[in-house]
Protein backbone atom coordinates (compact mmCIF):
# COMPACT_ATOMS: atom_id res chain seq x y z
CA UNK A 1 0.00 0.00 0.00
CA UNK A 2 1.28 3.73 -0.47
CA UNK A 3 1.20 6.46 2.27
CA UNK A 4 -2.14 6.97 1.87
CA UNK A 5 -3.58 3.88 2.95
CA UNK A 6 -1.38 3.33 5.71
CA UNK A 7 -2.45 7.04 6.90
CA UNK A 8 -6.06 5.90 6.83
CA UNK A 9 -5.96 2.69 8.61
CA UNK A 10 -3.90 4.32 11.35
CA UNK A 11 -6.47 7.01 11.78
CA UNK A 12 -9.53 4.11 11.71
CA UNK A 13 -7.19 2.58 14.26
CA UNK A 14 -6.86 5.64 16.08
CA UNK A 15 -10.16 6.08 16.42
CA UNK A 16 -10.72 3.11 17.95
CA UNK A 17 -8.32 3.94 20.92
CA UNK A 18 -9.48 7.00 20.99
CA UNK A 19 -13.34 5.97 22.07
CA UNK A 20 -12.44 3.73 24.11
CA UNK A 21 -9.78 6.20 25.92
CA UNK A 22 -13.02 8.39 26.17
CA UNK A 23 -15.46 6.34 28.18
CA UNK A 24 -12.39 5.56 30.96
CA UNK A 25 -10.83 9.20 30.70
CA UNK A 26 -14.43 10.42 31.32
CA UNK A 27 -15.16 8.49 33.95
CA UNK A 28 -12.11 9.67 35.68
CA UNK A 29 -12.82 13.07 35.00
CA UNK A 30 -16.41 12.90 36.16
CA UNK A 31 -14.78 11.52 39.74
CA UNK A 32 -12.40 14.28 39.94
CA UNK A 33 -14.87 17.33 39.02
CA UNK A 34 -17.44 16.38 41.71
CA UNK A 35 -15.09 14.44 44.51
CA UNK A 36 -12.05 16.48 43.65
CA UNK A 37 -10.28 12.65 44.25
CA UNK A 38 -7.25 11.57 42.18
CA UNK A 39 -8.12 7.58 41.97
CA UNK A 40 -5.09 6.00 40.89
CA UNK A 41 -7.25 2.63 41.05
CA UNK A 42 -9.40 3.90 37.74
CA UNK A 43 -7.26 1.26 35.84
CA UNK A 44 -8.05 -1.30 37.83
CA UNK A 45 -11.81 -1.25 37.51
CA UNK A 46 -11.20 -0.78 33.61
CA UNK A 47 -9.49 -4.68 34.18
CA UNK A 48 -12.29 -5.58 36.55
CA UNK A 49 -14.29 -5.18 33.37
CA UNK A 50 -12.75 -6.89 31.16
CA UNK A 51 -12.15 -9.77 33.40
CA UNK A 52 -15.28 -9.94 34.19
CA UNK A 53 -16.49 -9.65 30.61
CA UNK A 54 -13.95 -12.61 30.03
CA UNK A 55 -15.73 -15.05 33.33
CA UNK A 56 -18.92 -14.11 31.79
CA UNK A 57 -18.03 -15.46 27.57
CA UNK A 58 -16.69 -18.46 29.77
CA UNK A 59 -19.63 -19.99 32.11
CA UNK A 60 -22.20 -18.74 30.35
CA UNK A 61 -22.01 -21.04 27.39
CA UNK A 62 -24.95 -19.27 24.96
CA UNK A 63 -24.16 -17.72 21.42
CA UNK A 64 -21.11 -14.77 20.93
CA UNK A 65 -23.53 -12.31 20.54
CA UNK A 66 -25.40 -13.00 23.83
CA UNK A 67 -22.49 -13.64 25.83
CA UNK A 68 -21.60 -10.26 25.08
CA UNK A 69 -24.65 -8.64 26.04
CA UNK A 70 -24.60 -9.90 29.37
CA UNK A 71 -20.79 -8.76 29.96
CA UNK A 72 -22.13 -5.40 28.52
CA UNK A 73 -24.82 -5.31 31.15
CA UNK A 74 -23.31 -7.17 33.87
CA UNK A 75 -19.29 -6.24 34.01
CA UNK A 76 -20.19 -1.96 34.59
CA UNK A 77 -22.93 -2.98 37.62
CA UNK A 78 -20.55 -5.31 39.27
CA UNK A 79 -17.77 -2.65 38.89
CA UNK A 80 -19.82 -0.05 39.88
CA UNK A 81 -21.17 -2.08 43.00
CA UNK A 82 -17.54 -2.27 44.16
CA UNK A 83 -16.65 1.11 43.72
CA UNK A 84 -19.45 2.30 45.49
CA UNK A 85 -18.12 -0.33 48.36
CA UNK A 86 -14.66 0.99 48.06
CA UNK A 87 -16.18 4.65 48.62
CA UNK A 88 -18.30 4.32 51.67
CA UNK A 89 -15.63 1.78 53.58
CA UNK A 90 -12.38 3.43 52.52
CA UNK A 91 -13.00 6.92 50.77
CA UNK A 92 -16.24 8.21 52.71
CA UNK A 93 -13.91 7.65 56.24
CA UNK A 94 -11.34 9.71 54.71
CA UNK A 95 -13.50 12.70 54.63
CA UNK A 96 -12.09 12.71 50.86
CA UNK A 97 -8.97 14.47 51.76
CA UNK A 98 -6.97 14.58 49.03
CA UNK A 99 -3.70 13.28 50.02
CA UNK A 100 -5.15 10.53 52.46
CA UNK A 101 -7.55 9.39 49.08
CA UNK A 102 -4.57 8.76 46.78
CA UNK A 103 -2.78 6.75 48.95
CA UNK A 104 -5.89 4.95 49.79
CA UNK A 105 -6.42 4.44 45.85
CA UNK A 106 -3.07 2.98 45.26
CA UNK A 107 -3.36 0.60 48.05
CA UNK A 108 -7.33 -0.22 46.09
CA UNK A 109 -5.22 -0.47 43.03
CA UNK A 110 -3.10 -3.43 44.37
CA UNK A 111 -6.36 -5.25 46.56
CA UNK A 112 -7.86 -5.44 43.41
CA UNK A 113 -4.90 -6.83 41.15
CA UNK A 114 -3.91 -9.34 43.42
CA UNK A 115 -7.64 -10.52 44.01
CA UNK A 116 -8.06 -10.56 40.07
CA UNK A 117 -4.64 -12.57 40.02
CA UNK A 118 -6.00 -14.85 42.70
CA UNK A 119 -9.63 -15.48 41.36
CA UNK A 120 -8.60 -15.62 37.36
CA UNK A 121 -4.92 -16.56 37.18
CA UNK A 122 -2.05 -14.68 35.30
CA UNK A 123 -3.16 -15.83 31.82
CA UNK A 124 -4.25 -13.49 29.13
CA UNK A 125 -8.06 -14.89 28.18
CA UNK A 126 -9.81 -14.06 24.56
CA UNK A 127 -13.50 -13.46 24.56
CA UNK A 128 -14.79 -13.46 21.03
CA UNK A 129 -16.53 -10.56 19.27
CA UNK A 130 -20.51 -10.60 19.30
CA UNK A 131 -20.07 -10.89 15.87
CA UNK A 132 -17.89 -11.89 12.46
CA UNK A 133 -17.86 -9.00 9.93
CA UNK A 134 -15.32 -7.33 7.58
CA UNK A 135 -15.61 -4.43 5.77
CA UNK A 136 -13.52 -4.57 2.13
CA UNK A 137 -12.18 -1.33 1.55
CA UNK A 138 -10.28 -0.98 -1.94
CA UNK A 139 -6.98 -0.37 -0.33
CA UNK A 140 -7.98 -3.54 2.81
CA UNK A 141 -9.94 -4.90 4.89
CA UNK A 142 -11.23 -3.95 8.58
CA UNK A 143 -12.78 -5.12 11.32
CA UNK A 144 -16.69 -4.67 11.69
CA UNK A 145 -16.73 -5.05 15.39
CA UNK A 146 -13.68 -1.79 15.32
CA UNK A 147 -16.88 -0.04 13.90
CA UNK A 148 -19.55 -1.10 16.38
CA UNK A 149 -16.86 0.07 19.53
CA UNK A 150 -16.58 3.80 17.88
CA UNK A 151 -20.56 3.83 17.31
CA UNK A 152 -21.10 2.45 20.92
CA UNK A 153 -18.35 4.69 22.57
CA UNK A 154 -20.41 7.48 21.08
CA UNK A 155 -23.38 6.51 22.04
CA UNK A 156 -22.53 5.97 26.01
CA UNK A 157 -20.81 9.26 25.98
CA UNK A 158 -24.06 11.07 24.60
CA UNK A 159 -25.70 9.50 27.16
CA UNK A 160 -23.16 10.69 29.99
CA UNK A 161 -23.41 14.30 27.94
CA UNK A 162 -27.35 13.87 28.36
CA UNK A 163 -27.17 12.79 32.04
CA UNK A 164 -24.92 15.62 33.24
CA UNK A 165 -26.63 18.40 31.32
CA UNK A 166 -30.41 17.88 30.86
CA UNK A 167 -31.62 16.05 34.14
CA UNK A 168 -32.62 16.72 37.39
CA UNK A 169 -29.03 14.05 38.65
CA UNK A 170 -26.67 15.91 36.63
CA UNK A 171 -27.70 18.92 38.16
CA UNK A 172 -26.86 17.82 41.62
CA UNK A 173 -23.94 16.66 40.72
CA UNK A 174 -22.93 20.35 39.11
CA UNK A 175 -24.18 21.59 42.10
CA UNK A 176 -21.95 18.84 44.49
CA UNK A 177 -18.77 19.93 42.73
CA UNK A 178 -19.66 23.55 42.40
CA UNK A 179 -19.64 23.79 46.11
CA UNK A 180 -20.20 20.83 48.37
CA UNK A 181 -21.10 22.38 51.82
CA UNK A 182 -23.57 24.71 49.45
CA UNK A 183 -25.19 21.51 48.09
CA UNK A 184 -25.46 20.03 51.74
CA UNK A 185 -26.95 23.07 53.72
CA UNK A 186 -29.94 22.80 50.44
CA UNK A 187 -30.64 19.48 51.37
CA UNK A 188 -28.38 17.35 48.94
CA UNK A 189 -27.48 14.30 50.60
CA UNK A 190 -23.18 14.35 49.34
CA UNK A 191 -22.33 11.49 50.47
CA UNK A 192 -24.70 9.45 48.59
CA UNK A 193 -24.23 11.58 45.81
CA UNK A 194 -20.30 11.19 45.75
CA UNK A 195 -20.50 7.35 46.50
CA UNK A 196 -22.96 7.53 42.88
CA UNK A 197 -20.56 9.45 41.14
CA UNK A 198 -17.46 7.17 42.34
CA UNK A 199 -19.52 4.52 41.15
CA UNK A 200 -20.50 5.79 37.38
CA UNK A 201 -17.19 6.85 36.83
CA UNK A 202 -15.42 2.78 37.56
CA UNK A 203 -18.83 1.72 35.41
CA UNK A 204 -17.72 3.79 32.71
CA UNK A 205 -14.04 2.57 32.57
CA UNK A 206 -15.76 -0.93 33.12
CA UNK A 207 -17.98 -0.21 29.75
CA UNK A 208 -15.23 0.55 27.61
CA UNK A 209 -12.65 -2.60 28.80
CA UNK A 210 -16.11 -4.48 27.70
CA UNK A 211 -16.01 -3.39 24.55
CA UNK A 212 -11.94 -3.46 24.01
CA UNK A 213 -12.06 -6.94 25.33
CA UNK A 214 -12.68 -8.52 21.90
CA UNK A 215 -9.73 -6.58 20.04
CA UNK A 216 -7.46 -7.18 23.39
CA UNK A 217 -7.52 -9.42 25.64
CA UNK A 218 -8.64 -9.76 29.66
CA UNK A 219 -5.60 -9.65 31.97
CA UNK A 220 -4.77 -8.83 35.28
CA UNK A 221 -2.01 -6.32 34.48
CA UNK A 222 -3.99 -4.78 31.44
CA UNK A 223 -5.10 -1.47 34.05
CA UNK A 224 -1.65 0.07 33.76
CA UNK A 225 -1.77 1.92 30.48
CA UNK A 226 -5.60 2.47 30.62
CA UNK A 227 -4.39 4.61 34.14
CA UNK A 228 -1.52 6.66 32.70
CA UNK A 229 -3.43 7.36 29.11
CA UNK A 230 -6.42 8.45 31.25
CA UNK A 231 -4.65 10.87 33.76
CA UNK A 232 -2.65 12.33 30.11
CA UNK A 233 -5.84 12.90 28.76
CA UNK A 234 -7.63 14.31 32.09
CA UNK A 235 -4.63 16.62 32.56
CA UNK A 236 -4.04 17.91 28.74
CA UNK A 237 -8.05 18.76 28.65
CA UNK A 238 -8.27 19.58 31.97
CA UNK A 239 -9.57 18.46 35.21
CA UNK A 240 -13.15 18.21 35.62
CA UNK A 241 -14.14 19.37 32.41
CA UNK A 242 -15.49 16.51 30.11
CA UNK A 243 -15.49 18.56 26.73
CA UNK A 244 -11.80 18.86 27.40
CA UNK A 245 -11.80 14.92 28.26
CA UNK A 246 -13.14 14.13 25.39
CA UNK A 247 -10.97 16.84 22.71
CA UNK A 248 -7.56 15.48 24.35
CA UNK A 249 -8.51 11.54 23.95
CA UNK A 250 -9.45 12.16 20.52
CA UNK A 251 -5.94 13.89 20.17
CA UNK A 252 -4.34 11.09 22.07
CA UNK A 253 -5.72 8.25 20.40
CA UNK A 254 -5.40 9.41 16.66
CA UNK A 255 -1.60 10.86 17.24
CA UNK A 256 -1.55 7.22 18.58
CA UNK A 257 -2.45 5.34 15.74
CA UNK A 258 -0.36 6.80 13.21
CA UNK A 259 2.73 7.25 15.22
CA UNK A 260 2.88 3.67 16.70
CA UNK A 261 2.05 2.38 12.77
CA UNK A 262 4.86 4.64 11.23
CA UNK A 263 7.37 4.11 14.24
CA UNK A 264 6.37 2.63 17.51
CA UNK A 265 4.07 2.46 20.41
CA UNK A 266 6.78 3.25 22.58
CA UNK A 267 7.75 6.90 20.78
CA UNK A 268 4.25 7.55 20.77
CA UNK A 269 3.57 7.34 24.84
CA UNK A 270 6.94 9.27 25.05
CA UNK A 271 5.33 12.07 22.52
CA UNK A 272 2.23 12.21 25.10
CA UNK A 273 4.16 12.29 28.19
CA UNK A 274 6.14 14.79 26.82
CA UNK A 275 2.99 16.88 25.58
CA UNK A 276 1.50 16.68 29.65
CA UNK A 277 4.64 18.35 30.49
CA UNK A 278 4.05 21.27 28.20
CA UNK A 279 0.62 21.63 29.18
CA UNK A 280 1.27 21.80 32.83
CA UNK A 281 3.99 24.69 32.27
CA UNK A 282 2.53 26.76 29.65
CA UNK A 283 -1.38 26.11 30.49
CA UNK A 284 -1.64 23.85 33.93
CA UNK A 285 -5.63 24.05 34.28
CA UNK A 286 -5.22 22.16 31.00
CA UNK A 287 -6.85 23.37 27.33
CA UNK A 288 -10.51 23.67 28.98
CA UNK A 289 -9.98 23.55 32.60
CA UNK A 290 -11.00 26.87 34.67
CA UNK A 291 -8.47 28.46 36.63
CA UNK A 292 -8.18 28.12 40.25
Amino acid sequence: MSFGPFLLLALMEGMVMAAVLALTAVGLSLVFGTMRVVNVAHGEFFMLGAVIAWFVADHLGGAAWMNFAVALVVAPLVVAAIAVLADRLVLRRLNYEPEATIVATIGLLYILQQAALSLFGPDARPVPAPFELRLQLPWFGWSGYKVFVILAAGAILLAVWFLMTRTRAGLIMRATQIDRDTARAFGIDTDKVYALVFGLGAGLAALGAVLVVPIQQAHYLMGGDPLLLSFIVVIIGGLGSIRGTLVAALVIGLSDGVIAMFYTATLAKILATLLVALVLVFRPQGLFGAKA
